[in-house]
């Protein structure tokens, strides 16, 4: 008898992974669980032919039903506009996803006993917590063509409040510029995110930035979350007996290296891209990591999507060749995505068995020495 699940909306993606992704799914899942499933083709062709609006109909859509679990997709250069004849250079799905739903990336190793670990010391897991919204990855940026001044200015909505206009750099000759943002509705949401995982866990939360360069950016982020956590988490954060601190990015991955893991890592947009791979490598492999995106918690139902991550999506010829022994990494990710939803989006009276049936494959795959 299958597990009855609700709707979920699943999310084809690219190359070889797409190939491994439906082996998974007709194999592993749909033998097991009954899903509502809404499927959308993320492939770059796709994207391409439909001016990248079935991305964005893919966000709305997860943001409707709640969970999305999505396989690995492209994000074009100049090599792969050339090899598929794209119309342009589009941008990366998964930051157009994020930046509609919001949220916050959880990126967790899977930790097996037979791949050795590059960083020994690493006794127990690390969770690397990445702010989804903002940053580089909204940013504008542009070749500056010749001699000029750059100038960044805010105008206000609000007619009683002054305009604020800095001058950033006098160019003497050509060069690049870039403008970038974040709010402070979405730093809350991302704050609230970390604590409330951490605490869930158990284990200690840091918030990694560089607020002694980017004083006032990065202040934010530290001010933010000392707030959050002073009004709402200090008390149970003391009871559990976990802390929270805020440290360098610099001393934080110092930290990291030496440490023996068993806390939560919240990073910026950026760091968090960085980092998670980082993290990933040290356990063993860029394909042994789940990565989960919460959206925020004002939601009636907070929407999640897990994702298959690193190592991407497997160029179709270099896999062809070596067909009969795709490695572990290339299909560990994308079952991880799929082990991971059932147990959000079972109904009720199936809820139960399916969070056991994930938890029974999570520690099938996650053998802990």
């Amino acid at each position: 008898m299958k597990i009855k699940g609700g709707a979920v909306v699943e999310i084809q993606g690219d190359e070889m992974t797409r190939i491994i992704w439906d082996l998974i799914k007709e194999k592993l899942i749909l033998p097991f669980v009954d899903l509502d499933i809404h499927f959308f083709d993320l492939g770059i062709q796709n994207r391409d032919a439909t001016n990248d609006q079935v991305t964005v109909d893919c966000a709305y859509a997860i943001m409707q039903h709640n969970v999305g679990i999505k396989c690995a997709t492209i994000t074009p250069d100049e090599q792969r506009v050339s090899e598929f004849g794209l119309k342009q250079m589009w941008r990366s799905p998964n930051g157009t996803i994020r930046n509609i739903l919001g949220g916050t990336v959880f990126r967790e190793a899977i930790i097996c006993r037979n791949v050795p670990r590059l960083v020994p010391g690493w006794s127990k897991s690390i969770v690397i917590g990445r702010h989804a919204f903002g940053d580089q990855y909204k940013a504008t940026d542009f070749v500056v063509p010749g001699p000029g001044k750059l100038e960044i200015k805010w105008t206000p909505d609000v007619p009683d409040q002054a305009p604020i206009q800095h001058q950033v750099f006098h160019f003497t000759n050509p060069g690049v510029a870039l403008a970038m943002y974040n709010t402070d509705a979405s730093i809350k949401d991302f704050a609230h995110s970390s604590f409330r995982l951490a605490l869930d866990k158990k284990w200690p939360l840091y918030l990694s930035t560089k607020n002694t360069i980017l004083k006032k950016y990065d202040g934010r982020f530290k001010d933010i979350f000392q707030e959050v956590y002073q009004a709402e988490y200090k008390a149970a954060y003391e009871a559990a007996g976990i802390w929270y601190e805020h440290r360098l990015i610099d001393d934080m991955v110092a930290y990291a290296m030496k440490s023996e893991g068993g806390f939560v890592w919240a990073c910026k947009n950026y760091d968090g891209d960085v980092q998670s791979d980082s993290i990933a490598q040290g356990f063993g492999s860029l394909g042994l990591m789940t990565s989960v995106l919460v959206c925020p918690t004002a939601r009636p139902s907070r929407p999640r999507l897990p994702t298959a991550p690193s190592p991407g999506t497997i160029g179709c010829t270099s896999a062809a060749r070596r067909l009969p022994l795709i490695p572990l990494p290339a299909s560990s990710p994308g079952l991880g995505a799929w082990r991971t939803g059932p147990s959000w989006i079972a109904t009720p009276p199936w809820r139960t068995s399916a969070r056991l049936w994930s938890g029974s494959a999570s520690r099938r795959s996650r053998p802990v020495t």
